[in-house]
């Protein structure tokens, strides 16, 4: 195994990561932002008011995109495993 190799895996690895995270975590700050702006209009500053619909997004966007999530997962680990062989000689 060459050092482009294991560079290509943990970059292949990595932008993995960011396509999966990418949609529970955009939504999770988008609703952050409504709710802030929300906040800053009606001058409520309870802490509580924002875990609560960011929980239910993540949870909902979790619920949309998983599928897609864990395809992506699972064929990145196909492609690694499958091609494991050709690594160790």
């Amino acid at each position: 195994m060459t050092d482009q190799t294991v560079v290509s895996i943990a970059r292949e690895a990595v932008v993995t990561i960011l396509l999966v995270a990418g949609p529970a975590l955009g939504i999770g700050m988008l609703v952050g932002l409504l709710i802030s702006i929300f906040q800053a209009t009606t001058q409520i500053q309870e802490q509580t008011l924002t875990f609560i619909p960011k929980i239910i997004a993540v949870l909902v966007s979790l619920v949309i995109f998983g599928p897609w999530m864990i395809r992506r997962l699972v064929d990145f680990a196909e492609r690694l495993l499958s091609e494991l062989p050709s690594f160790i000689r």
